[in-house]
C-alpha cells in the first residue's frame, strides 16, 4: 500500500489526498501504537487501546486447579473499539487494492456494477472470516451442542477472551463502515440505504453484548454471516458470468431457513428459557436485563427486523423474477420476428435491390 504508484498526485492534506490515502495514513496511526508500547511512559495507555480490558481472575470453588480469566464489559472498551477501528479500515483498504482492483481491471465491469461489486467483495471476504472465527468459538463453548446453556446461569456477565474480542471486532468493523462511506464517495441515493444496514448490525450485535446475550447473538450472528457470504460470492461470479444463478438459487434456500432457525431460537431463549428464569428483576449493576418488558422489546425487534428482511428478500425475487420474464418475452419477440423476415425472404415477398446490378456495371463500362 505505501509503495503503490498513484496516478495523480493530489495536494497535501486536501481532502482528495485523505481519501485517496486514507488507508497508509492508518497504518502509520496503527505504528504509533505500537511504538507507544515499546516505551514505559506510554505502554499502559498503548496496552489499553490494543487489548481487551476488564478481566477478572476466578479459580474453582473448592481452590484447586489453575486460576482463569473471565471478560466483562466496560467504559475502556470504546478505547479498544477505536483502536480496532482504525485495523479494520487499514485491512479494508488492503483487500481492496490487492484483490479487488486486480481482480476489476480484468472484469472490466461498468460505472453501475463497481460499486456493487467492491461492496459484495468487502462482505464475502469479511463474511468467510467471521463465520470460520464465530464456528470455531461456538465450538470452543460448545453453544450449538447445548442450548439449554443459552439461558441457564443468565445473567453471563463474563466471557471468554475470544468471545469478547470477536464482539469487540464486530463493533469496530461495523462501526469503521460509517467514515468508509465517505473514503468510498458512495452516491447520496445510496447512503440512506447503506446507513440503514449498517444500524441495524450495530444495534443487533450492541444489544447482545451489553445484554449480556452473548451466547445467543455469537450463534445468530453466524448464521447470518453464513448466508451473507454465499449470496455476496454468488454475486461476484454474477458480474462474471451474467448467466450464473445457482448460487443465488442456494441462497434463497438459505435465507429461507435462515429466518426461521433465528426466530426458533429467540424464541426458545427469550420467550421460554429466560421466562422460566428465577430471578426476573431489573439489576443493572448485577448485569440482569431479564424482565417481562425488555424480553418483549427485544422478541419485537428481532420479529420486526427479521419480517423486514423477509419483505426485501421477496421484493428482490419478484424483480428477478420480472426481468427473467421480459428477458424471455424480449427473445421470443426478437426470435418471431427472425421467423417472419426469414419466411418473407423464402416467398419472394421482400426483393433486395440495394446497389447498381452487374449489366448496369458493364453498360457503364462499355
Amino acid at each position: 500500500m505505501g509503495l503503490r504508484k498513484k496516478s495523480k498526485s493530489p495536494p497535501l492534506f486536501s481532502q482528495d489526498f485523505v481519501i485517496q490515502n486514507h488507508a497508509d495514513i492508518m497504518i502509520f496511526v496503527v505504528i504509533a501504537f505500537l511504538f507507544g508500547v515499546m516505551f514505559e511512559a506510554t505502554a499502559n495507555t498503548a496496552f489499553m487501546f490494543m487489548s481487551i480490558q476488564h478481566n477478572i481472575t476466578t479459580q474453582d470453588e473448592d481452590g484447586s486447579g489453575e486460576p482463569s480469566s473471565v471478560y466483562q464489559y466496560g467504559k475502556k472498551d470504546f478505547a479498544t473499539i477505536f483502536f480496532y477501528i482504525i485495523v479494520a479500515i487499514v485491512i479494508h483498504g488492503t483487500v481492496q487494492e490487492y484483490i479487488l482492483d486486480k481482480l476489476h481491471r480484468r472484469l472490466h465491469l461498468s460505472k453501475m456494477k463497481h460499486s456493487k461489486y467492491n461492496e459484495s467483495g468487502q462482505l464475502s471476504f469479511f463474511s468467510l472470516i467471521f463465520s470460520f472465527w464465530g464456528l470455531y468459538i461456538i465450538i470452543v463453548e460448545e453453544y450449538a451442542t447445548q442450548l439449554s446453556r443459552l439461558w441457564e446461569g443468565f445473567p453471563h456477565t463474563t466471557m471468554s477472551c475470544y468471545v469478547k474480542f470477536y464482539y469487540i471486532f464486530q463493533l469496530a468493523y461495523w462501526v469503521h463502515a460509517l467514515p468508509e462511506l465517505y473514503f468510498q464517495k458512495i452516491k447520496k441515493e445510496e447512503i440512506s440505504k447503506q446507513l440503514q444496514h449498517i444500524s441495524l448490525y450495530i444495534i443487533h450485535i450492541a444489544a447482545a453484548y451489553l445484554l449480556n446475550l452473548t451466547r445467543l447473538g455469537m450463534l445468530l450472528i453466524v448464521l447470518h454471516y453464513m448466508v451473507e457470504f454465499v449470496f455476496h460470492i454468488s454475486r461476484i461470479f454474477y458480474f462474471i458470468d451474467e448467466n450464473y444463478q445457482k448460487g443465488f438459487q442456494v441462497w434463497a434456500v438459505l435465507f429461507g431457513l435462515s429466518r426461521l432457525i433465528t426466530l426458533t431460537l429467540s424464541v426458545l431463549t427469550i420467550g421460554f428459557g429466560l421466562a422460566r428464569s428465577e430471578n426476573q428483576t431489573l439489576d443493572v449493576a448485577a448485569g440482569n436485563f431479564n424482565t417481562l418488558l425488555i424480553r418483549i422489546c427485544l422478541l419485537a425487534l428481532i420479529c420486526l427486523t427479521q419480517a423486514w428482511m423477509m419483505w426485501t428478500f421477496i421484493k428482490f425475487q419478484l424483480r428477478q423474477w420480472r426481468e427473467y420474464k421480459m428477458s424471455i418475452s424480449n427473445k421470443k419477440k426478437q426470435a418471431t420476428l427472425k421467423l417472419k423476415k426469414d419466411s418473407a425472404y423464402e416467398n419472394g415477398i421482400v426483393k433486395i435491390t440495394t446497389g447498381p446490378s452487374v449489366n448496369g456495371k458493364k453498360r457503364k463500362s462499355s
